[in-house]
């Protein structure tokens, strides 16, 4: 039987989140973010700084494009979506260190954070519901 701590150490292991991408990120991390859907979503809207890899292509391609010590995060469209984990499996294949960002890009864009598409790098504001959105204050 496995402990309640063991499981939850594992789980942090292998999936991170939005927020903890971002810091890393932003304390100049050295993980690689990959986007594991369609090209029609990549196409739509991405994580900033993000290389598109479907998860069918990662065996062939990921050798040739990415370290195998990097650090690696997937993600897919939101919580309904498994693609991610399709693309954590694959990476794992191949020996990476992979983890999975529950949430996908819905929580990424939800909590505010960087989004490029076609136009550029956007922002939208953050869902009060996902994180701390900025209150106005009357002057």
């Amino acid at each position: 039987m496995i402990d309640r701590a063991d499981y939850y150490a594992a789980k942090l292991a292998y999936e991170t989140d939005a927020s903890d991408v971002h810091a890393a990120r932003q304390a100049q991390s050295d993980i690689v973010v990959v986007d594991v859907r369609s090209e029609e979503a990549w196409a739509q809207g991405r994580v900033a700084g993000a290389i598109h890899m479907h998860y069918s292509e990662i065996a062939a391609r990921a050798p040739r494009e990415i370290s195998p010590d990097a650090e690696v995060v997937v993600y897919c469209w939101s919580p309904g979506c498994n693609a991610g984990a399709k693309g954590a499996l694959e990476f794992s294949r191949l020996g990476y260190n992979v983890r999975e960002m529950i949430g996908g890009f819905e929580y990424w864009v939800r909590e505010g954070y960087p989004v490029e598409d076609a136009d550029g790098t956007h922002r939208r504001p953050v869902d009060p519901l996902t994180g701390i959105a900025r209150i106005r204050t009357r002057a």
